[in-house]
């Protein structure tokens, strides 16, 4: 995965991460499962550890 391309999919990751905690802890309706959830922060999680220097 190129830079640019991990810096789009962080991006991505965090705005979906982000939907889906509103949608869990602000309206009391998600939209996913726990794991699906954790699929995606576990995806976050490494792509930050890959490219450190990204935002």
């Amino acid at each position: 995965m190129t830079k640019d391309a991990a810096r789009q999919r962080i991006a991505e990751l965090t705005r979906l991460i982000d939907y889906h905690n509103h949608r869990y802890y602000i309206l009391d309706d998600p939209e996913i499962t726990d794991a699906e959830y954790d699929r995606l922060f576990d995806e976050l999680t490494q792509l930050e550890l890959q490219y450190p220097d990204l935002p």
